[in-house]
C-alpha cells in the first residue's frame, strides 16, 4: 500500500492525530478548573461540571457528586464561557478533520499533494488559533457568581482565588500550540510532488515513434 505522504508527512499525520485527540478530549472533560464547595471537590470545563449543590430537605444545600453538562447553552455561567465553548469546539472540529485526512493520506496514493498539505497546515494553524483564543477567554468567566462560590468568593477575571487550573486546560492549550507551531511547519513537507504524467506519456509516445521511424529507414 503506497502512501501519498513523505516520511516527514507520516510524522505530521501522527502528530496531527495526537494533537487533535488531546485537544478534543480536554475540551469534553470537566477538569479545566478545580475548587471546592460545601467541603466537596468541584471541577469545571467550559460547558460541564462535576459536583453541584441542590436544595435538600429543610431547604438545606447538599452536594450531588456526579458530572454532567449544563442543561442548556444559556445555563453556562458566563458569556465568556459560552464564547469559549463555541470557539474551542470549532477549533477541535477543524483539527480532527485535518487529522482524519492526514491519516487517510498514509493509506491512499495521490490523496495529499504538496500544495494540499500546505493548505491543511494552514487549517491546523486556524484550528490551533481558535483553541488558544478559547483558552484566553476562559479566565474572563471567573467572576461569575457560580465560580466565585467555588473559589472562596474572592475570584475575579484572571484571579483564581482558592481555585486552581486543571490538567485539561493545559492539555488543550498544549495541543493547540503544537498544532500551530509543529504541525503547521511539518505540513509544508508532508505531501509528495505530483507526477508529471502527461510529460512521461508524451516522451513514451515520442520514443515509440522514433523507433518505428528508425526501423522503416533501415535497409
Amino acid at each position: 500500500m503506497r502512501s501519498s505522504l513523505t516520511m516527514v508527512g507520516t510524522l505530521w499525520a501522527f502528530l496531527s492525530l495526537v494533537t487533535a485527540v488531546a485537544s478534543s478530549t480536554s475540551y469534553f472533560l470537566p477538569y479545566w478548573l478545580f475548587g471546592s464547595q460545601l467541603g466537596k471537590p468541584v471541577s469545571f470545563s467550559t460547558f460541564r461540571r462535576c459536583n453541584y449543590p441542590v436544595r435538600g430537605e429543610g431547604h438545606s444545600l447538599i452536594m450531588v457528586e456526579e458530572c454532567g453538562r449544563y442543561a442548556s447553552f444559556n445555563a453556562i455561567p458566563s458569556l465568556a464561557w459560552q464564547m469559549c465553548t463555541v470557539v474551542t469546539g470549532a477549533g477541535c472540529a477543524l483539527l480532527l478533520l485535518v487529522a482524519l485526512a492526514a491519516v487517510l493520506g498514509c493509506c491512499m496514493e495521490e490523496l495529499i499533494s504538496r500544495m494540499m498539505g500546505r493548505c491543511m497546515g494552514a487549517a491546523q494553524f486556524v484550528g490551533g488559533l481558535l483553541i488558544s483564543s478559547g483558552c484566553a477567554l476562559y479566565p474572563l468567566g471567573w467572576n461569575s457568581p457560580e465560580i466565585m462560590q467555588t473559589c472562596g468568593n474572592v475570584s475575579n477575571q484572571f484571579q483564581l482565588g482558592t481555585c486552581r487550573l486543571g490538567w485539561a486546560y493545559y492539555c488543550a492549550g498544549g495541543g493547540a500550540a503544537a498544532a500551530m507551531l509543529i504541525c503547521t511547519w511539518l505540513s509544508c513537507f508532508a505531501g509528495r510532488n505530483p507526477k508529471p504524467v502527461m510529460l512521461v506519456e508524451s516522451m513514451r509516445n515520442t520514443n515509440s515513434y522514433a523507433m518505428e521511424l528508425d526501423r522503416c529507414l533501415k535497409p
